[in-house]
């Protein structure tokens, strides 16, 4: 009976599989000792299916870092505030993403195995910093850029404002949570962390006046 439900139970798709599989290795074995044999071992495909998908195993490591930094990349596009307090909001809320999104294991998992492989495989930590980081920032300074022209925030070099912003966020979190010295933060610190680095952002680089009421209020 055990067997028959087995059967009936639908496969994951094989390019998922091989990926699950090549995460799983990379993770235990390091980039540089992976095989492909094992990958495909792991996923239950053959090494001919295996390289119809993936020209190689580099190829194979860039789409399961592509795919795990999408869960700390903040919105492409983040919406244009219109006054104060809307920015403090949005900053906010993308703020506890971030953290969220960065804390999941297999992202650390990620920015760990970036760090052993950093001299013979340098290639990785490239990817991982223009899948998330990069991208994150470049979506910031866009939002910073239009707070500037509606005069909510202070005219200046926009990508050293956001980086107070970031710089705030995490402070020293990121390497003690690769260290394994610290837990995760839960939803309520991280909540605590994101609205904290918001009120400094806006305390160093908010213009000068009466706060704008919420269109809300």
């Amino acid at each position: 009976m055990t067997a028959r439900r087995d059967r009936q139970r639908p496969r994951k798709p094989v390019r998922e599989r091989v990926l699950s599989a090549a995460f799983a290795t990379f993770r235990d074995r390091g980039f540089s000792r992976a095989s492909t044999l094992e990958i495909a071992t792991r996923a239950k495909v053959s090494k001919r299916e295996l390289y119809a998908l993936f020209d190689d195993k580099q190829a194979m490591l860039v789409a399961c870092i592509v795919a795990r930094a999408e869960r700390m990349r903040a919105p492409l596009q983040l919406p244009t505030p219109r006054n104060r307090d809307e920015l403090e909001a949005i900053l906010t809320a993308l703020g506890v993403a971030l953290v969220r999104g960065t804390c999941d294991p297999d992202v650390l998992a990620v920015y760990r195995l970036a760090i052993a492989e950093s001299e013979t495989a340098p290639g990785i930590a490239r990817t991982l910093d223009t899948a998330g980081r990069q991208t994150n920032r470049a979506a910031v300074v866009r939002m910073v850029q239009e707070a500037q022209a509606r005069g909510i925030l202070l005219p200046g070099d926009a990508a050293a404002m956001a980086e107070v912003f970031f710089g705030a966020l995490w402070n020293d979190l990121l390497v003690r949570l690769l260290l394994r010295v610290t837990d995760a933060p839960s939803a309520n610190e991280a909540e605590h962390r994101a609205r904290a680095a918001s009120e400094l952002f806006l305390a160093v680089n908010a213009a000068p006046g009466r706060r704008p009421r919420s269109t809300s209020d």
